[in-house]
């Protein structure tokens, strides 16, 4: 039995996020090719997070005698592993003990080289595990150490060793280790394990070295290429990625007031053929029977209502089997189950699915926009879309709890993108699931960086606030290559003082979605940041300065603002600000003016000829092709008054001009989907390949078609002028 494999989608997930195993194996001598193993020690590490380990610490008869000098070193003795289990029967008990988790241990090539020569030996098919050897990790961060050993490792990052030369004594101290580096390499941009695994290839002396010795090759440990794995992303079904609530709600509602009777409440049920029935508020007036209306007080897209309620068939006939026919005459409202668990109408099929998973329940409301229940959403309308172990993903986001968790679950994010890609999903649902799970990222690091606050005694939040996402992420057209932008809103009325409670709120959030995989903005666009963190009258003043001085700085600012979607909190907040922000942006001729003018200005990656202009061999999609189309696109919004955040509901917005041309707006939307897909594909290749995420593209890894994509693509981001009435800048 050798070692499994891992599972796929790990090349993304953040070392500090990793299930690991540490391991070490002690041996008969050091000639890796004759000696035997005797004993095999390692540590299991869900995550970098401090705490106790599950151990694993067995003897090996080797089957030959031990020689002295090994004893010398670790002890172990020839009647210490006589009754010992041999070497195949102690793999397989091992192998199942690690399962798929990577393998990491210091100059563990040596370990694996071992292990390869007992499986040869006993004729036992060999599969090397996904390995980074800690060694390698302190040699990318620390060059200079006098010596490569375990020992001046330690002493460097301050770890305390314990049980040296024995087997678990070392896995223990190559675990520690590798806990004390994690921090070490993120601060030189090495965040991911396919980052790593890149980063260790380019060590060729210390690789050469320990090749020559015999040692194992690090450089092809394990299947390193998650895209070469797509068999495992395939049982994921693309539907409820694909579909929104509404596709499948049942409208309109409805609805039965507290004080009808269980048997009105059930014939209501049988005649319309439906499972639940809505309740409104206990306080609410008198009878009102049944009907289509809408309830009010009702949850938005991730809370409860308040008050409103609900009853299903199972409440009925649990009441019924407790109070037999009696409980038919009884008022229905007392069999209400409350708060109703609410969803919005415009979320992902696989976030209804999720919802009903965690809390265990088969029905949910769907309200609309304002709150107001417009629709039904139950089990059996779900039962035939299942998508797998991923669909878990927004509730393991929003149920973390740690930011170790939190990275781990974020990993998740590219086995799904993968599988949707392969299975030809629009790229535009993609990036918009995308964005989804980064607004839900951004306000599960919020709270728990809240929670960290409270536990170090420095208070609950001084005054309501509400976390805002902007750009990409708040339009709902973000891809893998994410930073963060947000900003925080607070009260007005907050005590003095409170802008430093909030500052260390900004700042311990960007720091744990900076350890989750999700980078501090370059443009130092976050709350942690003083211009993006404001009480409600100064951003208010701020917005219309933006909007009445026009200058670079403020039409870019505006750009990300008018993104912004509200996260968590007190989110009323945001919604208004946002809602004056549009009116008085509406009004100002000369902003539309610059901000299109703005929109037009952009260099054209297209060369003479039609010819790719690349630098470093890649073409930035993002600069050249898709921000002159959401530019010009957010432009249309907000001249006319469009709500809709996302690029093809805005530009949409644009065929009813005099001067606008259909086929334009076709196009562009085309363009803007093709330009999505191709970041995306280039990003999927990348996190395999452990290279840093962007948003530019290597003509040199598209087949002929993509390249035809490509070219059309760009070409028609001219037609922006077009839309918006300007002369053409692009260049």
């Amino acid at each position: 039995m050798s070692f499994r494999p891992t599972s796929g989608g790990l090349s993304g997930i953040p070392l500090a996020s990793m299930p690991a195993v540490a391991i070490d194996t002690e041996t008969t001598g050091l000639d890796v090719e004759k000696v035997r193993i005797v004993e095999i020690g390692a540590v299991r590490l869900e995550t970098c997070a401090p705490g106790e380990q599950r151990v694993y610490s067995e003897l090996v008869d080797p089957g030959i005698p031990i020689s002295g000098a090994s004893i010398e070193i670790h002890g172990i003795t020839d009647s210490d592993v006589a009754g010992a289990p041999p070497f195949p029967e102690r793999m397989a008990e091992f192998a199942a003990w690690a399962g798929p988790a990577v393998v990491i241990g210091y100059s563990i090539g040596f370990d694996l080289a071992v292990f390869r020569a007992e499986h040869e030996r006993h004729g036992l098919p060999w599969q090397p595990p996904r390995t980074l050897d800690v060694g390698h990790l302190v040699d990318l961060v620390a060059p200079a150490l006098p010596e490569k050993s375990l020992e001046t490792a330690a002493g460097w990052l301050g770890v305390e060793l314990s049980g040296r030369h024995r087997a678990l004594g070392d896995a223990r101290a190559a675990a520690e280790i590798y806990r004390a580096v994690v921090p070490k390499l993120r601060e030189k941009g090495i965040v991911t394990l396919a980052q790593a695994e890149r980063a260790v290839r380019a060590l060729s002396a210390r690789m050469t070295e320990e090749a020559q010795s015999g040692w194992h090759d690090m450089g092809q440990s394990g299947d390193a290429r998650d895209g070469s794995r797509i068999a495992e992303y395939v049982r994921i079904d693309s539907f409820a990625y694909r579909h929104r609530v509404a596709d499948l709600m049942k409208t309109p509602p409805l609805t039965v007031d507290n004080g009808r009777t269980v048997r009105a409440a059930l014939a209501a049920m049988m005649e319309s053929k439906v499972s639940s029935l809505f309740l409104p508020p206990e306080t609410a007036g008198g009878p009102n029977g049944f009907g289509d209306g809408f309830g009010d007080g009702f949850g938005d897209e991730s809370g409860d209502g308040p008050g409103d309620g609900i009853v299903t068939e199972r409440d009925i006939l649990r009441a019924i089997d407790r109070d037999g026919p009696a409980a038919l005459d009884a008022p229905v409202g007392n069999l209400g189950q409350r708060p109703l668990v609410t969803i919005h109408k415009d979320e992902f099929v696989y976030r209804a699915i999720a919802r009903m998973s965690a809390g265990g329940f088969r029905h949910l409301g769907v309200v609309d926009e304002g709150g107001a229940l417009c629709g039904a959403l139950s089990a059996r309308d779900l039962l035939r879309q299942r998508a797998g172990d991923a669909v878990a993903l927004g509730d393991s986001i929003e149920s973390a709890r740690s930011r170790f968790e939190l990275g781990r679950v974020w990993s998740q994010l590219t086995a799904v993108a993968r599988a949707l890609v392969f299975e030809e999903v629009d790229a535009r649902n993609i990036a918009s699931m995308i964005s989804r799970e980064l607004r839900a990222l951004t306000a599960r690091s919020c709270e728990l960086a809240e929670a960290e606050m409270t536990e170090a005694g420095l208070g609950e939040a001084p005054a309501p606030y509400a976390l805002l996402v902007l750009g990409s992420g708040g339009r709902g057209e973000s891809l893998l290559a994410m930073d963060q932008d947000n900003a925080l809103i607070y009260a007005d009325d907050a005590p003095d003082g409170a802008d430093g409670w909030f500052e260390q709120l900004g700042r311990r959030t960007a720091d744990i979605l900076n350890e989750t995989g999700v980078i501090y903005c370059p443009g130092g666009i976050m709350a942690s940041n003083a211009a993006w963190r404001k009480p409600l009258g100064v951003w208010r003043e701020t917005v219309r300065s933006w909007i009445g001085r026009s200058r670079a700085e403020d039409l870019l600012n505006c750009d990300i603002f008018f993104d912004a979607q509200a996260v968590l909190g007190a989110t009323g907040m945001a919604d208004d600000l946002r809602a004056e922000a549009l009116a008085l942006a509406r009004q100002a001729t000369n902003f539309h003016k610059f901000l299109a003018l703005a929109a037009g200005n952009f260099d054209t990656p297209l060369g003479m000829f039609g010819r790719f202009r690349t630098d470093a061999g890649r073409v930035d999609l993002k600069i050249g092709g898709i921000m002159p189309i959401f530019s010009a696109a957010r432009v249309i919004a907000l001249m006319h008054g469009v709500e809709a955040r996302t690029t093809p509901k805005r530009l949409a917005a644009a065929r009813g001009l005099e001067t606008v041309s259909g086929k334009d707006v076709d196009n562009l939307v085309e363009a803007h989907r093709l330009l999505l897909n191709l970041i995306l594909g280039q990003q999927l290749r990348d996190i395999d390949a452990g290279v840093a995420l962007s948003n530019k593209v290597a003509p040199s890894e598209l087949n002929g078609f993509e390249k035809q994509e490509m070219k059309w693509a760009l070409e028609q981001v001219s037609l922006v002028s077009n839309l918006l009435g300007i002369p053409a800048l692009g260049r």
